[in-house]
């Protein structure tokens, strides 16, 4: 089919025309300045000469599903819809300056950890537009375009439909008429080199693992520079991709900067069969987040959001158990003010609650004179005329300052019959004895002063206490402790035992060992009894298999050394799956082999 001309830019209210960003079979896109707010947008418009009934409908559809999926980072944004004084409808989108991941990978290849971030980020895209039931249906390089930030933004879901819409049997037909890399229109919806198997069938019906079909293909381009079945000095028309997308044979990545584990997992999403792709986008970008921390990258985060808006309930419904609640404080006096007990009533309208087990305390404080000032002298106890001269700065106690003991059979005295007063807790303030010159029996503490003292001077002054022994002992305990604590400091480490270094062990291997590739599936006679068969990519001697079952209740897995497995007792039409590991040396692949009857 010839080139379609561009048609002429429209005059759209608030909008003022740039230049012509594209062009596709039924509508082209512009790029205009919006007045308010201002900024750049792309404005998509359908042409004129196919503006039927039927495109319109196609059209507005497309308007439709990008605004229910513009708020996705990776998804772009729809601003406007409206039909132009022609009558020809548009919609006004966001403008993605950077180039589309087709422009990006035809100049350079891909590195690793960028195809991987791309991948993840474009596959939540995909899976946030599943979440709302729609299928892509043309996930290629093309339709993916560069934000202002660099951001992958799919686009172009012009061909989309609902995820449980059959695609019409003439779509697959008329697709094989069409150029390599061509986007069909009107009523195709595919892009060869990028389409699953299965829409080539007779009556297709694509679902969720188609577009995971095209998503690893879109990983492969961006890494290899050409698309997966297109090989490099051979014919690589139509008719050669549709044969090699039906056979599974995909041309291998000359990098050895690629990991196994990447190629396993893009083969897996571009397997012939859709039973053996990951069921879902998110699976395949949780697959690329395996191998982004098999090479010590921080995983890209998946964004897909809940699409699922619960209604709120009404206010006449019970209270949900999660919402926030309005509880009382209870406030807490530290010290509350001591306040008159009243009496508990007699019988209680209501219980109340028991006061806490642990309630603040407020104890009386007694007061303590230590040091009184000096009361006059008891009658009758003179001052010895041999005692020294006060010191003014230290406060003399005499016998006069202390209570006089209780006479002999006087109330509270020993030898009456009344209780004794009860010893307080206070302190206790003992007198200072003031001896009489020449008095016998004067006490030999330093404290007695007098010319008789035994250690005091003929003066009456005291004498000094020997210090001499306690500063000799403290100095002598200060020198041994210096000479333990040096010893201790100076003296070489004891030999200890080694510490183990600790070993990381896994029974995945994350880097060497391939997943087993699978083969037939042979049952027997009389189908009771079915033989999977499977083959070692890269095998090594003393290469061992463990497989079990996944279709039913879990089961332990089996070992062996043979690439074949029999499952018995088979039910007429049941569906039976193994998972297939390669097990080299303890270690186990990182992906299994997943295979279904």
């Amino acid at each position: 089919m010839p080139q379609r001309p561009v048609a002429a830019p429209p005059r759209l209210t608030g909008l003022t025309y740039d230049r012509v960003l594209g062009s596709g079979g039924f509508s082209d896109v512009y790029l205009y300045q919006q007045e308010l707010p201002r900024r750049l947008v792309a404005v998509k418009v359908l042409a004129a000469e196919e503006t039927t009934d039927e495109s319109r409908r196609a059209f507005v559809a497309e308007a439709n599903l990008m605004a229910q999926l513009s708020a996705h980072p990776y998804i772009v944004t729809i601003y406007n819809a409206a039909v132009t004084d022609d009558g020809r409808p548009y919609f006004v989108m966001e403008y993605c300056a950077g180039p589309s991941l087709a422009e990006q990978y035809k100049r350079a290849k891909f590195s690793v950890v960028d195809a991987l971030r791309t991948g993840v980020r474009v596959s939540s895209a995909v899976a946030t537009a599943h979440a709302a039931g729609i299928l892509h249906r043309d996930i290629k390089p093309a339709n993916v375009l560069t934000n202002a930030y660099g951001w992958p933004a799919l686009a172009d879901f012009g061909i989309s439909s609902a995820v449980d819409t059959e695609l019409p049997a003439h779509e697959a037909a008329d697709a094989a008429n069409a150029p390599q890399g061509a986007t069909s229109t009107g009523t195709v919806g595919m892009s060869i080199p990028w389409c699953p198997p299965e829409l080539f069938e007779e009556h297709p019906q694509p679902d969720v693992r188609s577009d995971v079909f095209s998503l690893a293909a879109t990983i492969y381009t961006l890494l290899a520079g050409h698309t997966p079945f297109e090989v490099p000095g051979k014919p690589n028309g139509t008719v050669d991709l549709i044969g090699r997308i039906e056979r599974g044979t995909i041309t291998p990545l000359n990098r050895t900067d690629v990991p196994r584990s990447l190629v396993a997992v893009l083969n897996k999403g571009m397997a012939v069969d859709r039973s053996n792709r990951y069921a879902t986008a998110v699976d395949f970008a949780r697959a690329l987040q395996r191998v982004e921390m098999e090479l010590s990258y921080s995983p890209t985060p998946i964004d897909v959001p809940n699409l699922i808006v619960e209604q709120r309930p009404d206010d006449s419904q019970q209270e949900n158990g999660d919402a926030t609640r309005i509880r009382q404080v209870s406030t807490i006096e530290a010290q509350p003010e001591e306040r008159p007990r009243t009496p508990a009533p007699a019988a209680p309208a209501a219980p109340t609650p028991a006061p806490a087990a642990d309630p603040t305390v407020i104890r009386g404080v007694t007061p303590v004179n230590a040091q009184p000032t000096d009361a006059p002298a008891a009658p009758g106890a003179g001052q010895a005329s041999g005692a020294r001269t006060a010191d003014p700065k230290r406060p003399r106690i005499t016998p006069g300052d202390m209570p006089a003991a209780p006479a002999p059979g006087s109330p509270g005295s020993p030898a009456s019959g009344a209780p004794a007063r009860p010893l307080g807790e206070n302190t206790v303030l003992r007198p200072r004895v003031i001896a009489e010159p020449g008095a016998p029996g004067g006490s030999d503490s330093g404290d007695t002063v007098g010319g008789g003292s035994a250690h005091g001077d003929s003066d009456g002054t005291r004498a000094p206490r020997k210090r001499w022994p306690i500063w000799a002992a403290a100095a002598t305990a200060v020198v041994l402790a210096a000479a333990v604590t040096a010893a201790i400091v100076l003296a070489p480490p004891a030999p200890g035992p080694a510490k183990p270094t600790p070993e990381a062990s896994s029974d995945i291997d994350t880097v060497g060992i391939p997943s087993p590739v699978a083969g037939a599936i042979t049952p027997n006679g009389d189908a009771t009894a079915l033989t999977f068969t499977w083959s070692n990519p890269d095998g090594e001697e003393g290469d061992r298999y463990v497989w079990q079952r996944t279709d039913g209740p879990a089961t332990d897995p089996i070992s062996t050394p043979n690439t074949e497995a029999v499952i018995e007792g088979v039910q007429p039409g049941q569906t039976v799956c193994i998972e297939v590991s390669i097990n080299r040396g303890g270690k186990l692949s990182l992906e299994p082999t997943e295979m279904c009857s």
